[in-house]
Order: C-alpha cells, then sequence, then structure tokens
C-alpha cells in the first residue's frame, strides 16, 4: 500500500512538467520557482503565495534556498536533531541529550515514547495555500540496502479549498544482526473556506506504521570498543535478541473549524469552534525465540515467561477528543475563547491475568471533560497567548500556560512563557501486560506537577534560550533487576514515581561569525540538575559548531556550501532502550558521551533543487571506539551519505 501511495505521488509530480516551455525571461522568484514554471500571459506567483500553515495558523513559506539551517534538517525527522542522539540505524529510537525538548500535555497519553519520534503527531501536521500545484521530493540514502524517500504533492483547486498528499517511506537494513528499519507515514490534509470568510476548516487523516527488529543491544560492548578488526565487520558482534521486532501502528482522523455568526466582519466578532480528534494505536512486540545464546550460555534476557517461544505481546489504544468553543473577537482587545472538552480514551488487552499477587485487568478506560479559556492579543509589538483548563470529572488535572512576545525591533524578538501543569500519567505505566512474567502491572500512579518558565532572546548576535523547570512526583522507567538477575544478564524493567522535587535548568545560545566566504555556525547548551538520585540525567554540556564555506558559481546558477560540523557531549548516565516495553530506561551503571563526531559536507542548489552529500562521522576510526548512543548501543560508524530535495511548481 505504501509503495502504491508513492508511485501516485510521483505521478502527479510527472504531471507538473507536460506543459509547454516558457521562453519569457525569468523573474526573481525564478530562483524559487523555476524558470520552467511560469505559464505564458500568466500573472507572475510571488512568494507569500505559497503558504505553509501550522494548527494555530502561524504562517511560513515555502522556502528553496540553502541555508545551514536546510543542512540540519536534511535527515530522517526532517528537522534539527541537536539535542538528540541517533541510535546505529536510521529508523531506529533516539537518545535524549536535551531534556527541555520534551513538550507535555495534561492529557494521558498511550505511551511508548521510544516508539513515537517519527510518528506525526496532530499539532505536527501542516496545511497549505499555494498558488500552482507544487510537488516536493525528498531523498537520503541509508546505512545499508535501503532508502528513504517523502514525498509530497499540494494543489489549490480553487483559492478557497487546498488539498496535499505526502508519504514518507524507509527500509534500512542496518549493519549490526537484526537491526532492520521499516516505517511508513501517509498524510493527507485539506482546508477550507467559504468564499464570504465566515468557514474555515482544516482536515487531516493520517496512517502512519514503524517496524524496528530488535537486537537488544550489543552482549559484550568490550569487543566493540577494543577496536579489533575482527568486529570492524559489525554483523560480527554478538546481539542479545536474533529476531525479535517491534510495530507501531496508528490511524488518526482530525477536524478544526469555526463559524463567525455575524454575517459581516467587523471590530466586534463571535465565532463557534469544533474541534475533533479521533485517533487508533497499537503497539506489538514479538519474539518467536525466549532464549538467548550468549557464548556457551543460555539466558533469559527479560527474565521468565509465561510461553516458550512467540512471544506476541499486543497492546491496544483508541481516543476520542471533542472541544467545543465559543469566541468573542474585538479588534482592539484580542480573542476571548471559552470552551468545554471531551476526551475518552480506550487502552485495552484481550485477557485478564490473575497472579499470586495481584490481578492484571484487561484495560484501563478514561473519560475526562475539562472546560477552560484562551485569551490571545496582538497589537503592535506585543503578541500573548494565555490558556487555562480544569477538569470537571474527578481526575485532578490542569493546565496553565501563559505566553507573551515582545518584537524591539524588526531583528529583536523577546519571548516569556510560563506552564504549571497537573498531567495524568500516561497509560503505560498504569497498566501493562507481557508474557514475560516481571513484565505485568497494574499501578495507580499520582499525577505529575510541572513548573515550567522559559524565556528566549533572538537577534542577530545571538540567540539564547533558558529554561527552569521544577518536577514532582515524577514518573519513568527503572531497572528493577536483583543482583542475581544482573549476574544472568537479565533486564527487569518497572515504572517508579519519585516523590521528590527535581529541578532542571538549562542555558542554550546559538550565534553565527560571518566572515567574507566562511560562516562559524555555533550552538552550545548547557544543563544542570539538582535531585538527591540519578533520575533525570542529561550531560552537563553539549556543542556543535560548524566552520563552512559558501560560493556562488557559474553567472549564480549554482550555490554551493562546503565544510566540517563538530558534536560533542560530555560524559552522563544515559538512558538504556527496552524494546519490550518500547521505552529508555533510566541506569547508573555506565556513562556514554566524551567522544567527537565531526562530519564534513558538500552542499550544492541548482534552482530549486538542494544536492547533499555528507561524511558522517569520518573521524570514528581516529579517536577511539567508545561513541555510544546508549550503554549496549553504539553510535554509527563513518557512512558517506547522499540526499536531495527537490521542489516543482507549476
Amino acid at each position: 500500500m505504501r509503495f502504491f501511495f508513492l508511485v501516485v505521488l510521483l505521478s502527479c509530480s510527472c504531471l507538473l512538467f507536460s506543459q509547454e516551455k516558457n521562453s519569457k525571461k525569468p523573474n526573481i522568484f525564478d530562483n524559487l520557482i523555476g524558470k520552467d514554471s511560469v505559464k505564458k500571459n500568466q500573472p507572475l506567483a510571488t512568494i507569500d503565495m505559497y503558504r505553509v500553515i501550522t494548527l494555530e495558523r502561524d504562517t511560513t513559506y515555502i522556502d528553496t534556498s540553502l541555508t545551514i539551517q536546510k543542512k540540519y534538517s536534511h535527515n530522517y525527522l526532517r528537522k534539527d536533531l541537536f539535542g538528540l542522539l541517533a541510535f546505529p540505524n536510521e529508523g531506529q529510537t533516539y537518545n535524549t541529550l536535551q531534556y527541555s525538548l520534551n513538550s507535555f500535555s495534561p492529557l494521558p497519553e498511550f505511551g511508548f515514547k521510544a516508539k513515537h519520534f517519527s510518528f506525526l503527531e496532530a499539532n505536527q501536521i501542516r496545511y497549505c495555500s499555494v498558488a500552482t500545484p507544487v510537488t516536493e521530493l525528498y531523498f537520503k540514502s541509508v546505512m545499508e540496502k535501503g532508502q528513504n524517500v517523502d514525498a509530497f504533492f499540494s494543489v489549490n483547486t480553487s483559492p478557497r479549498f487546498n488539498f496535499s498528499l505526502a508519504y514518507k517511506g524507509l527500509r534500512s537494513q542496518g549493519k549490526y544482526i537484526n537491526q532492520l528499519a521499516s516505517t511508513g507515514n501517509f498524510r493527507f490534509t485539506s482546508s477550507y473556506n467559504t468564499k464570504n470568510k465566515r468557514y474555515f476548516a482544516n482536515f487531516h487523516f493520517t496512517g502512519q506504521d514503524i517496524l524496528n527488529e530488535e537486537n537488544g543491544g550489543i552482549t559484550t560492548i568490550d569487543d566493540f570498543e577494543s577496536g579489533n578488526s575482527d568486529f570492524l565487520q559489525r554483523d560480527r558482534l554478538e546481539v542479545y535478541l536474533k529476531d525479535a521486532q517491534s510495530f507501531l501502528k496508528g490511524k488518526r482522523v482530525f477536524l478544526d473549524h469555526y463559524f463567525r455568526i455575524n454575517s459581516v466582519e467587523g471590530n466586534n466578532n463571535l465565532y463557534v469552534t469544533h474541534q475533533f480528534n479521533y485517533e487508533n494505536k497499537f503497539f506489538e512486540y514479538n519474539q518467536p525465540t525466549v532464549t538467548s545464546n550468549i557464548g556457551n550460555f543460555t539466558i533469559y534476557r527479560f527474565g521468565d515467561s509465561y510461553k516458550t517461544s512467540n512471544i506476541n505481546d499486543q497492546t491496544h489504544y483508541n481516543k476520542t477528543y471533542n472541544k467545543v468553543g465559543l469566541t468573542y473577537e474585538n479588534t482592539t482587545l484580542g480573542k476571548f475563547n471559552f470552551f468545554v472538552d471531551d476526551f475518552f480514551s480506550n487502552y485495552y488487552y484481550y485477557q485478564i491475568l490473575i497472579l499470586d499477587d495481584q490481578i492484571i485487568p484487561g484495560s484501563l478506560n478514561r473519560r475526562i471533560d475539562s472546560y477552560g479559556g484562551q485569551y490571545d492579543y496582538r497589537k503592535n509589538k506585543w503578541t500573548g497567548k494565555f490558556l487555562f483548563t480544569r477538569s470537571i470529572t474527578n481526575q485532578s488535572l490542569s493546565n496553565l500556560d501563559a505566553k507573551m512576545q515582545y518584537e524591539l525591533n524588526e531583528e529583536v524578538l523577546l519571548s516569556f512563557q510560563y506552564q504549571n501543569l497537573n498531567k495524568l500519567p500516561n497509560d503505560n505505566y498504569n497498566l501493562y501486560q507481557s508474557s514475560f512474567v516481571n513484565y505485568n502491572w497494574s499501578n495507580d500512579f499520582k499525577n505529575e506537577k510541572i513548573n515550567f518558565i522559559n524565556i528566549n532572546a533572538d537577534s542577530p548576535w545571538v540567540n539564547v534560550s533558558v529554561q527552569y523547570s521544577s518536577f514532582k512526583d515524577h514518573l519513568y522507567f527503572e531497572d528493577d533487576s536483583t543482583a542475581g538477575q544482573i549476574a544472568l544478564q537479565q533486564q527487569i524493567i518497572a515504572p517508579a514515581q519519585y516523590t521528590k522535587t527535581i529541578n532542571y535548568l538549562s542555558v542554550k545560545a546559538s550565534n553565527e561569525f560571518k566572515f567574507w566566504k566562511f560562516a562559524l555556525d555555533n550552538t552550545i547548551l548547557y544543563q544542570k540538575v539538582d535531585q538527591q538520585d540519578y533520575i533525570l540525567n542529561v550531560p552537563e554540556f553539549v556543542t556543535r559548531n560548524t566552520l563552512y564555506y559558501s560560493q556562488n558559481l557559474f553567472k549564480k546558477a549554482l550555490f554551493l556550501q562546503t565544510g566540517i560540523t563538530f558534536n560533542y557531549f560530555t560524559a552522563y548516565y544515559g538512558n538504556e532502550y527496552n524494546p519490550v516495553i518500547g521505552e529508555f530506561f533510566v541506569q547508573n551503571q555506565k556513562k556514554i558521551g566524551n567522544f567527537t563526531n565531526f562530519d564534513f559536507f558538500f552542499n550544492a542548489r541548482i534552482q530549486r533543487t538542494r544536492v547533499y552529500l555528507t561524511l558522517e562521522h569520518f573521524n570514528s576510526s581516529l579517536s577511539g571506539y567508545n561513541y555510544l548512543s546508549s550503554p549496549n548501543n553504539p553510535y554509527t560508524d563513518f557512512i558517506i551519505r547522499l540526499g536531495l530535495v527537490w521542489n516543482f511548481f507549476q
């Protein structure tokens, strides 16, 4: 099915070229849309006619320029990966170096967060409005036997109706035993407004599946770190699991729309708003062979099991969310929105487990009704958004979120955010069933209490972000293995709640120095955690520095960039990944980090096509083999990656 959608999208892009050639001289917009995209006697489109709009109705424009930021986001997730540490194969999970990247919602979620890095949530979907049909093709080579492609097509059938189709597919075998990644993300969006602009609607549908073979990491990490030539062929390294895999699948139908009650827009307007979100998800962990043979020993990696073979743990989930509101808009005072919402979720298994010491129920159902208000203000140089929600039903959840922004001038922007959350636990903390004896639990954890302050200052000289967070009753997964189980190389993981307070501070600064055709781009992160135990673990320093050269050639027909990127973070007790529950867990036995990573890149742009050639981690054989993404999973070896992003405009 995924390849069918890809063929359809590619066919649509090919149709864009079945037009007569244009002999008209290029205008200033030709750098964006290309000389072959302007028809005779047709008004020229401008850049502000190719809009990309978020759920919050923030607007940007389709941009085909080549910048260092575009280079940073040319990856599987299509975003800057600073603060994330990739596992050795494309499409695997990421360890989190920068904890302030996490965002929080008071409502409970499905869980299995390590599987969700490439899973597109509702607020990550973008809607479009384009003057002419637009196609974007993304490609990047992978580690071994496969490819990563992302195809996108958008068209306005009229100025008032837009739809888009997109599909991202990945297949990468990887260089280690049992490491295949195969994923697919299909997206369909549409936007509509009536001729009198009283009614606006954004709709999307997503179908996503993420399949990973799970090898459980290297059994003897010393073999990797030794640099022994016998193990430079990575499939010679012994792993814990040779036939296990995990699978996350989800579908979502989403609608956000509003209607203006007064027939003519004026200084005072009244709107009825509604948001609908239905989503179902499915997580499966499959392990045909329960035992692992490590040398001359047979181990049960995840402890005793109720089954001797063919473990197939399945967790099901669906949710329905409705939010209805009334908005009053005044051109002087701003927007006042009052709403009520209804959240219903069903997290379930097909059985009830009766154990010696407890009963594990077969489902966890939640219905949460809340009320709230939001105030939006935009006047002169000030922008503000203030949100408050509180539950009506028995669950004691609440969210206070205040954001303010001040534009000092065209180059300096100051912003402030404060958030106070009373958050319900994710469902997999409170309930999980498995064929592994020690991976069954039913809990009733307290709500997490989170206070969050963020201050940003953006300027041409430096961008600074300071965040302070306080966590009470913090939920996490811990290694619950006994000394005897550790001796047997077993990994027993369980949810836990930390009742003491954790204080977290991060300071992030970035700037770019330019001299002639050279530039030095720097991003530095400092983090400090105040806690009595090793619970929230992050490196103290993370840095990325890129020195590059830019040049126009052939009468500006070709623009190129070439340079070197340096990445480094200090040693810390990095979290480990557990495939049975699809989560990272806290450990304090082995530190990772304190290794250098250099990438050499050569990027070029020809009109609206950007080509990326990268020698990733080219110093891997020179700096020692201590580079790890988690205590049992190495970071990527040296590899040459080729990619491109190609835009077509009709």
